[in-house]
């Protein structure tokens, strides 16, 4: 059984189809790149998978259960979680208890005391690197401490599915090929299945993603392997404009 299915979502603004008829799988520990150009309906999809927004159309169903009308604080204890492309921290709280929050209200939220949680944000912000940020208000970081700290943030949720928006934009080169290599291995040993929206960082969305589905005006227009997809004639007349570099 997958773990998310979407049937048929359809998201509209007025007389704008944001995402149209979009049906697709994720399995238990899958990554899939979502990609397309500016205004294809990646955020609005994102925003359909954890809540911000109901269907007009179409369900949503996770780990059997139909959540299309609940809230996004409603999905996030069903092991939903997300990182946003603008971090969005309480800033003047630490980074540690920031990170702890993600912990609190998780999968594992209503099982552990305060200083569990705060136990388990010292393993995340130790895994993202951000030992010596931990007592720092979360408002003095930098634009990629911040992002660092909502990937904490998300994983000390204990997610099944975490959806990351741009997690990786304004890295240097060298720190994304870290990230994706963390991400993959975070992954793989807590069987997390990752969501990653990504603009056009290729070197995240080929090191990171086994798959990828690519959306174009609101709808899927190629959901295959991560290679295929990103030689398909449609994405790089669409998309890329180009073949992706080796």
């Amino acid at each position: 059984m997958s773990l998310l299915r979407l049937e048929n979502v359809t998201k509209r603004f007025g007389g704008l189809v944001a995402v149209d008829r979009v049906s697709l799988t994720i399995n238990e520990g899958e990554r899939v790149g979502i990609v397309g150009p500016n205004g294809s309906g990646k955020t609005t999809l994102f925003n359909l998978i954890n809540g911000v927004y109901i269907p007009d159309e179409g369900r949503v169903i996770f780990n059997g259960q139909d959540i299309t009308r609940l809230p996004p604080y409603k999905r996030a204890p069903l092991g939903v979680g997300r990182t946003f492309q603008i971090p969005r921290p309480f800033a003047s709280a630490t980074v540690r208890e920031n990170v702890a929050v993600g912990a609190m209200f998780g999968t594992m939220g209503g099982q552990l005391s305060v200083d569990q949680c705060l136990d388990m944000a010292d393993r995340y912000i130790k895994l993202m690197g951000l030992e010596a940020h931990s007592e720092k208000p979360a408002g003095s970081l930098t634009p990629v401490e911040k992002k660092l700290m909502e990937i904490a943030r998300a994983l000390a949720m204990k997610p099944r599915l975490l959806l990351m928006d741009e997690a990786m934009a304004g890295m240097h080169p060298k720190d994304i090929d870290e990230m994706v290599q963390l991400i993959k291995d975070v992954s793989d040993k807590e069987n997390i299945a990752v969501v990653a929206m990504v603009e056009h960082i290729m070197r995240a969305v080929v090191g990171l993603v086994e798959r990828v589905v690519v959306l174009h005006q609101g709808s899927k227009l190629v959901d295959s392997a991560t290679k295929e997809a990103l030689e398909d004639p449609k994405v790089v007349e669409v998309y890329l404009g180009h073949p992706p570099e080796e």
